[in-house]
């Protein structure tokens, strides 16, 4: 358990710690970013957002659900990364980056291959160049999944995940209740939104559904996400592609930041301590929402504290 974590008195509750960031805070269009086009092995690409310069270390972010450079907690973290002297770059998922991918396929939860032909290729860019980096949410999925299937193999100093769905058959039940479906709806209109625009100027290898007949986060993975990528159904893709099973093959120093007030999981999707390698520490915070973490003594002087814990778990292998 951690209580370096104080959340604003302002923001009581985890939904308002969530809602914050994402309505309230201000636009960081003063940082720097540069895209780069990155060609992957298939035939299709994937585009990295840079920030900062020189050639210090190389801290990779992987973004959440429909995320993007645009989401409120990337350029933060990437100005924040430049202020230790290190690069940052977002990797988006395939089709997040406001630009139409060219194969079929798009992203999912369990998808590893592209973080590791990213990483892989910055190695040989630039050898003897640190690496190390951080995922939210899905994204937090994906690198904890890929830090497990590579092992001892792994290159990265160090590694973060925030706000992890460890179970993602529990955490679609759980976006599934109350207020939280909120959440839901907003994220189900953009992924079909998505789907139609992708499939607008090249034919579609499934049936896409109306929205009217997708009600649940659960539904579009059965109807969408499981068969564009060789899933039998969405049960077959939650066991798949869920981290939790490759957590004690982790051998990269690797933090995990927690809320138990995630409106997106319940507390037993937790990893208990003998489901974590010797390698990686849980900070389990009270109060903190989903990729929330706000602080502050006022709504105008609202502080971001992943912006300061990330980098100080870095600076220790950086």
């Amino acid at each position: 358990m951690s209580e370096s974590f104080k959340p604003a008195w302002w923001l009581s509750n985890n939904h308002l710690q969530t809602l914050w960031p994402t309505l309230c805070r201000r636009p960081m269009n003063h940082i720097s970013i540069t895209r780069e086009r990155f060609e992957l092995p298939d035939g299709d690409f994937v585009d990295l957002d840079w920030s900062g310069s020189g050639n210090g270390p190389i801290v990779i972010m992987l973004h959440g659900l429909e995320g993007s450079i645009d989401s409120p907690y990337a350029k933060g973290m990437l100005h924040a990364m430049s202020r230790h002297g290190w690069r940052g770059v977002l990797m988006h998922f395939r089709c997040c980056s406001g630009e139409r991918n060219r194969l079929p396929r798009t992203y999912h939860s369990g998808e590893t291959g592209d973080i590791n032909t990213i990483v892989t290729a910055l190695s040989h860019r630039e050898p003897g160049v640190s690496l190390a980096a951080m995922g939210f949410s899905l994204g937090g999925n994906v690198l904890l999944k890929w830090l497990g299937e590579s092992g001892k193999n792994n290159i990265l100093k160090a590694a973060i995940a925030i706000s992890v769905p460890f179970e993602l058959d529990k955490s679609a039940n759980r976006i599934n209740q109350g207020f939280s479906r909120l959440y839901q709806w907003h994220l189900l209109r953009s992924l079909h939104n998505k789907m139609q625009w992708k499939f607008r100027e090249q034919a579609s290898p499934i049936h896409i559904p109306p929205l009217s007949e997708l009600h649940t986060i659960r539904d579009f993975d059965e109807a969408v996400t499981a068969p564009l990528h060789g899933f039998a159904n969405a049960e077959e893709y939650y066991a798949k592609s869920s981290c939790r099973p490759y957590l004690r093959n982790i051998h990269v120093p690797t933090l995990l930041l927690q809320a138990k007030d995630d409106p997106f999981m319940t507390e037993d999707l937790l990893p208990g301590p003998d489901e974590l390698s010797s390698a990686m520490t849980l900070e389990l915070t009270e109060k903190g929402g989903h990729v929330g973490f706000v602080s502050g003594p006022l709504p105008w002087q609202a502080e971001y504290w992943l912006e300061k814990r990330v980098p100080l778990f870095l600076k220790e292998y950086l």
